[in-house]
């Protein structure tokens, strides 16, 4: 595997750092894992923290060098990932018992391997992947704003403004398990940029800044230039920046015999940091 890898964190104009960032590779498999702990609850940094540790932990102890069953993989740690979250929150004391204001946090999670990302998420930490200045895929935020937007009822430059754009439907460590959606899967072509962050990265750039910013540029440049630009937009109220991403250098591998699928709306259709080279 050949890539360029990058990673940066920043606390913005909030009090203390809730995102938490991480990354694990074998010489088969490369791992990325981005968890935003949610501010509106106590605790959002352990819950973030547990979350990547126990992702990780699992990630070491099966890829012996590469996971047997990458979709399989993701599904059932990220299901484990809220368990332990939960657990450790009651054995540390740090909610009531019925888990009301509980640690609580989001997570985007990618494995990379035979050529293949494939990725699972939960809330609104999101993963892109960018060919050739479009946007080939990302994940659908679990957001009742998202929801609205799906439907058709408000366009997506809308959501930034809207009311309930912080509202959540699903995360890890709350009093309901997530439900966890079947893992998503994208066949990587050379130059493709999987990028994945959170809200506080996305939330204050539209989708044209993204691609405008990334577009011929060396990727840590870019990434740089966009994080600034987050802050900028964001202004005092600028929440966590996290972003965590990988330029793939790989030739695509020859496509399988079953139909790929990637989702993508009609719409979307149309129109620390480190740079370098793992092999």
């Amino acid at each position: 595997m050949k890539y360029t890898i990058f990673q940066d964190t920043r606390i913005g104009k909030r009090p203390y750092q809730q995102d938490r960032i991480a990354h694990w590779c074998t010489q088969e498999s490369l791992y990325l894992v981005l968890a935003d702990g949610m501010g509106g609850h106590a605790h959002g940094d352990v819950a973030a923290q547990i979350a990547v540790d126990c992702l990780g932990s699992a990630f070491c102890n099966e890829a012996k060098p590469r996971i047997a069953d990458p979709e399989n993989f993701l599904f059932r740690t990220v299901g484990r990932a809220h368990a332990m979250i939960v657990h450790q929150t009651r054995r540390r004391g740090l909610a009531a018992q019925d888990l009301s204001n509980s640690p609580r946090t989001t997570v985007v999670a990618c494995l990379v391997q035979d050529g293949y990302a494939y990725w699972s998420y939960v809330g609104d930490s999101r993963l892109y992947l960018i060919r050739d200045g479009r946007i080939v895929t990302r994940t659908r935020d679990h957001t009742p704003v998202q929801m609205l937007v799906d439907a058709g009822r408000i366009r997506e430059e809308a959501a930034a403004m809207h009311p309930d754009r912080n509202k959540l439907l699903q995360c890890l460590g709350g009093p309901r398990a997530p439900q966890v959606e079947p893992t998503g899967r994208a066949r990587l072509a050379q130059n493709d940029l999987v990028l994945l962050c959170s809200d506080g990265f996305w939330g204050p750039l539209t989708q044209r800044q993204l691609l405008v910013g990334v577009l011929g540029k060396n990727m840590e440049r870019a990434l740089l230039e966009l994080i600034d630009l987050a802050e900028t937009c964001a202004g005092p109220r600028c929440d966590n920046v996290s972003v965590l991403a990988i330029e793939w250098h790989d030739q695509a591998v020859p496509a399988p015999f079953e139909q790929e699928t990637v989702a993508m709306s009609a719409q979307e259709l149309r129109p620390g940091r480190i740079g370098k080279v793992r092999s």
